[in-house]
């Protein structure tokens, strides 16, 4: 019988911990990509985090590549994973990272979607619907304009987007769905980890980028926050909650990861506050609380 259970006080925090440390990565991104380009601190990143693990696990005892009939659905994921931001970050190129944000996190809906239709006990009511509705409301109008003030043609960047919000979404479901769902939080982000980076690596190179230009503090502090922090411990902990509380409630919380990002954009940058930025929390904050009502 699943035991997985709706979010609580536990996971309500944790995942604000883990939305906040995922924002604050786009300011870190920001910080060193004159120093490396992106894919390629995607990369690296994976990298870092994937021997973390790996040192992590062994200290723990925790065995990960016993047979345990995970090996399909784990390459499928970690192609999934890899894919979403080989996706994200070839669509950079061709629009603009506010139209980006707002067709990423339909992410959330992929999911929701994915989940009650595939995976029992995981059906939202029509009050969880609006409340998922309501919370991409609330990223739509915190990038709205930068959304719709678009210059050339962004067409195929956008495209890009929704690709990158598919991927991303059917890896939390086939997650979910799959044995993996009842994996070790530690063998379900080694699959990520393992599969992704390579594949970032071999589509940085195809993609031409300049790669790593200099290893200023900067960069070194970069990557060691997105490889460290976020890569391995906050994906981890990420893990984690997926094997103990609905998934599909999990990822509406994604929906907070880009309104950290514009917090941590005008503490760090001093980019400015959008007036609509309030609002837009609010509509957000609305929609987790209806789609967690008991």
């Amino acid at each position: 019988m699943d035991s997985r259970k709706p979010l609580d006080a536990r996971a309500f925090s944790l995942m604000l911990v883990l939305t906040a440390l995922w924002g604050f990565q786009q300011v870190a991104i920001k910080l060193a990509a004159p120093d490396v380009s992106l894919v390629m601190q995607a990369a690296l990143r994976t990298f870092l985090a994937a021997g973390l693990l790996l040192a992590w696990a062994r200290w723990r005892g925790i065995a990960l590549f016993s047979r345990d009939g995970t090996l399909a659905a784990g390459l499928g994921a970690g192609l999934l994973f890899g894919g979403e931001f080989v996706f994200v970050y070839a669509g950079l190129e061709h629009t603009a990272a506010s139209r980006m944000v707002v067709f990423i996190y339909l992410a959330p809906i992929v999911t929701a979607l994915g989940v009650h239709w595939l995976v029992p006990g995981e059906h939202l009511s029509r009050t969880q619907w609006a409340g998922v509705l309501l919370a991409f409301g609330g990223v739509a109008l915190a990038f709205g304009e930068g959304f719709l003030a678009a210059r050339g043609a962004t067409l195929l960047g956008d495209l890009f987007g929704v690709v990158a919000a598919v991927l991303w979404g059917l890896t939390t479901v086939l997650i979910r769905a799959s044995r993996l769902g009842h994996a070790s939080a530690e063998k379900t982000l080694f699959y990520q980890l393992g599969v992704s980076a390579p594949l970032l690596l071999a589509a940085s190179l195809a993609m031409g980028e300049r790669g790593v230009v200099d290893l200023t503090p900067f960069a070194l502090a970069s990557l060691a926050y997105q490889g460290a922090i976020v890569a391995f411990a906050s994906y981890l902990a990420w893990f984690w909650l997926l094997t103990r509380y609905l998934a599909g409630r999990l990822a509406v919380f994604s929906f907070m990861t880009p309104l950290f990002g514009v917090l941590a954009g005008v503490a760090v940058l001093g980019e400015p506050l959008r007036p609509a930025f309030a609002g837009a929390a609010l509509l957000v904050g609305a929609g987790i609380v209806l789609v967690n009502r008991r």
